[in-house]
């Protein structure tokens, strides 16, 4: 993975705050809710496709993957007649914007576009994404693991897009300042309280970890992680529940730690958050499977020095992890060429040698299960955490992933009140369960104003 915070952006799940919203606008889905006896449109017959493929062609294809013309060079060598443009059109909310902005103008958008998972139902539900199963789409659902086709499969079964890579989350820790301590791997949540208060009495200067209070990202996986259903989507039916049983659960034992002052909540991908990794101060990071890559060149100074493991546990019978990060290839409504499109789509996300390239290449952590099983991956050892096989271990935790979670089609306005409540809660170590009230309050607001039909998750 690049070290750099810009290229990392684009796995961070969420932005972590949205200046400006831009609103849903429903008169896109025509005002109805999706009809669940619709069928997708006829499949495109073998004969077209060869004859699409055969045929002079240029598509665009907006990502921001860096060196993803290396990729794109193996499709364009296998289908010569094809060309792709790669225009990197941004990241996360300024991508976005231009996209709903071309969209809305009927001009200039791409045939491809990247989009992150959460913002599948952002663009499905002003019907900005093709149906990708008159194209093949379906025949390669085995492929992907399982939780991945989940975020790409619409209310009707539509196949949105191809899943390109993921970040279920784990555990980052410095085994050196466990031995320290005598701290064990915690592998429930309240053996991690009681590890965080027996450091922090230890060492005033050291935490067990920070809970940065501007990351609705994380915040949002370690929902997903607890069982919560904080959105559920059926056309512009939208259930809102950030502040159900399994969210307040969260929120409480996070506010909690930050109440007693022993876990911190300084603002992530800051200079001084990166300080704290090279001095020290956190003794975990609560991150993705693309955390061990960006810390490895973040936090040279401690080389050696780190280990990963699961997320500790609700219920360390019933182990399950929450994701952050990933995105996917869509193509766009109002293509030209949608069968070139569809079967570059497919091609990037499934192809045996640009699917391995994206984990050499880019790092990515995959969302293919052939290369989350293939002992070449998952075999190899990081010297940074102690020669431990890494991505054999979050191959593992990708598959406990609940496989049940949904965005919002709203989730700019989601970030901004989160942060303005529970976030900001956090910081004044203030109620941060009472603050989720407050968060689902506005929401559920903005969400009549914007048209959508809402009930309580």
């Amino acid at each position: 993975m690049p070290t750099s915070i810009r290229h990392l952006n684009r796995r961070r799940l969420l932005t972590v705050t949205a200046a400006a919203v831009a609103a849903v606008t429903l008169a896109a889905c025509s005002g109805s809710s999706p009809d669940p006896a619709s069928a997708p449109a006829e499949a495109v017959s073998q004969a077209d496709i060869d004859k699409a493929m055969t045929t002079p062609t240029t598509l665009t294809f907006w990502t921001w993957v860096p060196n993803i013309d290396q990729e794109v060079a193996l499709f364009e060598k296998k289908y010569p007649a094809i060309k792709v443009e790669v225009v990197n059109a941004g990241q996360g909310l300024d991508a976005y914007t231009k996209l709903r902005t071309a969209l809305k103008a009927g001009t200039g958008a791409p045939d491809i576009a990247q989009i992150e998972y959460q913002y599948i139902p952002t663009f499905s539900i002003t019907k900005s994404l093709v149906d990708l199963r008159p194209y093949g789409a379906a025949a390669n659902q085995s492929k992907f693991v399982d939780w991945t086709w989940g975020q790409v499969t619409g209310p009707n079964g539509e196949i949105l897009a191809y899943p390109q890579d993921t970040g279920p989350m784990g555990m980052l820790y410095r085994a050196d300042l466990f031995e320290k301590y005598g701290i064990e791997v915690p592998k429930t949540w309240d053996e991690f309280a009681d590890a965080a208060r027996k450091l922090h009495a230890a060492d005033p200067k050291v935490y067990l970890t920070n809970m940065a209070a501007n990351e609705a990202a994380g915040w949002h996986g370690l929902m997903w992680q607890a069982g919560s259903k904080a959105y559920t989507v059926n056309g512009t039916e939208v259930g809102i529940g950030v502040n159900d049983a399994a969210s307040r659960k969260v929120a409480g034992y996070w506010g909690g730690l930050a109440k007693e002052g022993v876990v911190s909540t300084d603002p992530d991908f800051t200079d001084n958050w990166f300080q704290g990794f090279n001095s020290g101060k956190y003794a975990t990071w609560l991150t993705a499977a693309w955390g061990p890559v960006f810390l490895s060149g973040s936090a040279k100074s401690t080389a050696g020095k780190w280990r990963a493991a699961p997320l500790p546990q609700w219920d360390a019978a019933k182990p399950v992890s929450g994701n952050w990060g990933g995105s996917t290839s869509a193509v766009i409504t109002g293509t030209k060429n949608p069968i070139a499109a569809a079967k570059f789509a497919e091609f990037l996300n499934t192809d045996p040698e640009t699917t391995t390239m994206f984990s050499t290449v880019q790092n990515f952590f995959p969302a293919s299960k052939s290369l989350l099983a293939d002992p070449a991956f998952t075999g190899q050892k990081s010297e940074f955490f102690g020669g431990q096989q890494v991505n054999k271990l979050f191959a593992e935790i990708s598959g406990t992933v609940d496989v049940g979670w949904q965005w919002p089609p709203f989730l700019d306005q989601s970030v901004k009140d989160w942060t303005e409540t529970a976030g900001k809660a956090l910081t004044d170590s203030g109620d941060v369960a009472a603050a989720t009230d407050e968060w689902q309050s506005r929401l559920t607001a903005y969400a009549k104003d914007q048209g959508f039909t809402v009930s309580a998750g």
